[in-house]
């Protein structure tokens, strides 16, 4: 009996999110529209919080990384499926294919392990708010993101590497709009059972652990605003945690909705715009949920402005 049949594979063919031709133009805008807006939002959250002495606190150093996270997966992601719209053929090199998802795994991994660590910032600020000076040193900020990105590039690189070290068959075609393990691991001939049991269990660990931390402490911090006696102190706490649990809410809530349904559940089509949602308009999202919600980051960004202004009429004068 013949073996399947092995070719070496030096590019794939990505499907995209549409096959109709006459939707690949507003598509192109819309998305290029929620690109730009995501890229600005991340890039001007990134900036203010380093250059703003107002915001010079563990709780927007934490923002912050989580900028950076929402900027480098959606860049991993973005430009590419925006050149799929115009070009003749969706094709990605195989090189290409395995540092895209290498960059996106790294990214969206670290992006758990930040949220986590943004949730213990509050408890601790909302808990023991006369020790939080104390325990959130900038020595501690640092290790609470250098760790997970060094896990993260790990997890990135053992995965990758496994799969792209893998026998690929004489199919090239994704079924999806950027390389993804799932669609790659049905193009895989030799036996996947070591890779599917790998990524099961390094998922399952970072959605579980990081979630069991978000949820222990905003449980400490809901026991904590119940022992409150003031109404305006109990307001006070609710907002300071309002941005983050929005946005957890969210990022978490997609992925459980497109990873925890049954396999009968899933479609093609639905784990598109799933993942359109969690690597696009997620990004989006959450630099406005911050600037909108956060008084601190709003009267930081009218400092920037009116600074900038002041810079540019001086230079005017001259």
């Amino acid at each position: 009996m013949e073996g399947p049949n092995l070719t070496t594979v030096t590019e794939f063919i990505l499907l995209g999110i549409t096959d109709r031709p006459e939707l690949q133009a507003p598509l192109f805008l819309l998305f290029l529209v929620i690109y730009l807006t995501s890229l600005l939002g991340n890039l001007g959250m990134i900036i203010l919080t380093q250059v703003d002495p107002g915001l010079q606190t563990p709780m927007y150093f934490f923002l912050r990384h989580l900028a950076v996270t929402d900027l480098g997966y959606s860049t991993a992601v973005g430009p590419k499926m925006l050149v799929n719209f115009v070009a003749d053929q969706n094709t990605i090199s195989y090189y290409g294919c395995a540092t895209q998802m290498a960059f996106f795994l790294f990214f969206i991994v670290s992006e758990f392990f930040i949220l986590s660590a943004m949730s213990y910032d509050r408890y601790v600020a909302i808990c023991h708010p006369l020790l939080y000076t104390t325990i959130m040193l900038q020595k501690v900020c640092h290790i609470l993101v250098v760790i997970p990105y060094l896990y993260c590039t790990f997890v990135s690189l053992l995965v990758t590497i496994r799969i792209f070290t893998s026998s690929f068959c004489d199919q090239n075609v994704i079924s999806h709009f950027y390389c993804d393990s799932l669609p790659l691991l049905s193009l895989i001939c030799s036996d996947i059972q070591e890779i599917e049991l790998i990524i099961l269990i390094l998922a399952s660990f970072d959605l579980i652990s990081s979630l069991l931390i978000i949820l222990l402490s905003y449980l400490l911090i809901l026991t904590a605003i119940l022992r409150m006696k003031s109404a305006e102190g109990r307001r006070r706490a609710f907002s300071t945690c309002g941005s983050h649990l929005t946005v957890v809410t969210v990022f978490y809530g997609t992925l459980i909705f497109m990873y925890v349904q049954p396999k009968s559940s899933h479609s093609s089509n639905t784990d598109k715009v799933t993942s359109i949602f969690y690597t696009l308009i997620i990004p989006m999202l959450n630099p406005l949920i911050y600037s909108l919600r956060n008084k601190d980051v709003k009267c930081a960004l009218l400092r920037t402005w009116n600074n900038l202004c002041n810079i540019i009429i001086g230079f005017c004068k001259l």
